[in-house]
């Protein structure tokens, strides 16, 4: 067994058997397995506000989407072409009644296939570890996996992330919400994507249609100098998502 595939059993043995109660949203990303090169640091700053949203919290004391800004700088540090660790430190929201308020930190490693971006298919796993303000989730430490799968054909790139989250309740707590892109790259600096997100809550039962989320972004990058920029705009379908939602990433790597 290579170095890399013990260090992903290992993650995954530590991580099964362990099964987020909904959480709030401080990222709005689908993950394409790219990294960051051996020594490169990079830094994104995740930001997204919801000028429609729910106005009834998730759960008792839980933030009000609506009129919410939620953020995070997220810092970057390739270790090797198939490794990535990572931190999000400290999430933030500002309240629609003007608080600010610290709602956690997290931490980070990805395992992918090197050199994903010049592959016509390639594959990810990206796991996380957080830990929770009472008014940002119902459990302090919570967990997430992420597998990345992709492929490409020319300019076009679909990206499948089946994300599992963990509340470290039980394996009946596991909760199943996957994100997908798909995305037109004009140039290498210039693409555009359609977006989607959904939250179907439990694994061992699935929430009825109506208290899903589901919501589809249109996004526009730039993937440039001085900082490269991820915008976009979604809609939620569901009575359970919010409304309209607006999203910005600034990205700097070094």
């Amino acid at each position: 067994m290579t170095a890399r595939l013990r260090l992903l059993v290992a993650a995954l043995l530590l991580l099964a058997g362990t099964g987020i109660a909904r959480a709030q949203t401080d990222e709005i990303q689908v993950y394409t397995g790219d990294i960051n090169a051996p020594g490169q640091f990079g830094i994104t700053l995740h930001n997204n506000y919801t000028p429609i949203g729910r106005t009834t919290p998730a759960f008792p004391h839980a933030i009000i989407p609506d009129h919410a800004l939620n953020g995070v700088p997220e810092y970057a540090y390739g270790v090797a072409d198939w490794l990535e660790v990572g931190a999000y430190l400290p999430l933030y929201t500002v309240t629609r009644d003007g608080r600010f308020l610290i709602d956690g930190s997290k931490l980070r490693v990805l395992f992918a296939e090197p050199h994903a971006g010049e592959r016509p298919f390639f594959y990810a796993v990206n796991f996380e570890l957080s830990y929770n303000a009472r008014h940002w989730a119902t459990t302090r430490w919570a967990a997430e996996i992420r597998p990345i799968i992709g492929g490409r054909i020319g300019p076009v790139d679909l990206v499948i992330n089946p994300i599992v989250d963990v509340d470290f309740t039980g394996i009946g707590a596991l909760t199943f919400a996957p994100a997908v892109r798909l995305a037109y790259n004009f140039s290498k600096t210039w693409a555009a994507a359609l977006e989607h997100y959904s939250d179907y809550g439990a694994v061992r039962r699935f929430e009825t249609a109506d208290r899903q989320q589901q919501t589809l972004f249109a996004v526009a990058d730039y993937n440039g100098e001085p900082v490269g920029v991820e915008l976009g705009i979604g809609h939620g379908f569901t009575a359970a998502s919010d409304k309209l939602i607006l999203k910005l990433m600034l990205i700097k790597n070094f």
